[in-house]
């Protein structure tokens, strides 16, 4: 099974567009320790030849462009993609957005919780997807569901929803519930071939027993890295919120996720979803040092992990850029 981190970041990745603090001062000045990333988003698949996208960021096209495994291959049709369906964690619009990317009518299948299927269908802008040719498929919490083409293809991959403490993504948030009490708002997801797993939960509020459970002894987990500290906003000068109020539990701290993880004999531990304020961004930083003395590896863009074996993942690339 192959891996594709096609974005590392938080919403409106890094450096974000109007950021102008020194971290994304050197990002735009080209310094290698803190190196530019796209907004969140994995593809799945175990022939590389068909893909399977988890969230659409709305940089998918560049993502697209800037990786092979997903052009159009020489004798395919004059419209033509290796993408075959696409799953998305939620409604947030760092996830969604990037579907506006896959117009065109080009055969596509999209899965999520009927709560997000009901947004997007609420939503006329989503109807550029031309439902003769996009397949909208709800997802069940619990149970597994094997991930098909828009035509009924079997894709060899098979995914099994969970639910996990968020909020409401933030155009459609109402201020006096700040976490979300609806099941399938915020969902993980365990994908599988059926020979070996990994988890993907690129938003988490908090790390309950019930997600212990499902991870302990997992070969590969790619975990929320969003803030480095629950006020990190706030100490920053960028914003007002916590980042529990955001949906996101922090990497550090008593109740982040570096500690509740150093229990859980999970072999591999990936941070992603970085957002633009978390010090992990910066190669060196003593933050980063930290993360990784406790085990863990930060995404990149264009990471690329095999998961060989249910008890073994590598990376396929020795070394992460500068």
């Amino acid at each position: 099974m192959k891996i594709l981190i096609l974005g590392a970041a938080a919403g409106g990745g890094f450096p974000q567009w109007n950021s102008n603090d020194q971290t994304a001062r050197r990002a735009r000045a080209g310094d290698p320790a803190t190196p530019a990333l796209t907004q969140s988003s994995i593809a799945v698949s175990i022939d590389e030849t068909r893909w399977v996208l988890f969230n659409a960021s709305p940089d998918l096209r560049q993502q697209i462009n800037d990786n092979a495994a997903l052009h159009p291959r020489p004798g395919d049709s004059l419209r033509a993609s290796p993408v075959a369906a696409v799953a998305l964690t939620n409604a947030d619009v760092d996830h969604v957005a990037g579907l506006l990317n896959l117009r065109e009518s080009q055969p596509l299948a999209i899965y999520a919780h009927p709560r997000v299927l009901g947004v997007l269908a609420h939503n006329d802008i989503f109807n550029v997807l031309n439902p003769a040719s996009v397949a909208r498929r709800p997802l069940a919490l619990d149970q597994w569901q094997s991930l098909r083409t828009q035509g009924g293809a079997d894709l060899g991959l098979a995914l099994r929803p969970f639910a996990v403490t968020g909020k409401a993504p933030l155009w459609l948030e109402d201020q006096n519930a700040p976490l979300a009490t609806t099941v399938g708002e915020t969902l993980g997801f365990e994908i599988s071939d059926g020979a070996q797993s990994f988890f993907y939960v690129p938003g988490c509020a908090a790390i309950t027993s019930d997600l212990e459970r499902r991870l302990r002894h997992a070969a590969l987990v790619l975990f929320d890295g969003t803030l480095w500290r629950d006020d990190e906003m706030i100490v920053g000068g960028f914003g007002a919120k916590t980042g529990r109020r955001m949906g996101h539990v922090s990497c550090s701290g008593p109740d982040g996720s570096i500690t509740a993880f150093s229990g859980l004999s999970v072999a591999r531990k990936v941070f992603i979803h970085i957002n633009n304020t978390n010090p992990l961004l910066i190669h060196g930083s003593p933050e980063r040092s930290e993360a990784e003395a406790a085990g863990w590896e930060i995404a990149f863009d264009g990471m690329e992990i095999a998961l060989e074996r249910a008890d073994e993942a590598r990376d396929s690339r020795a070394v992460a850029p500068a």
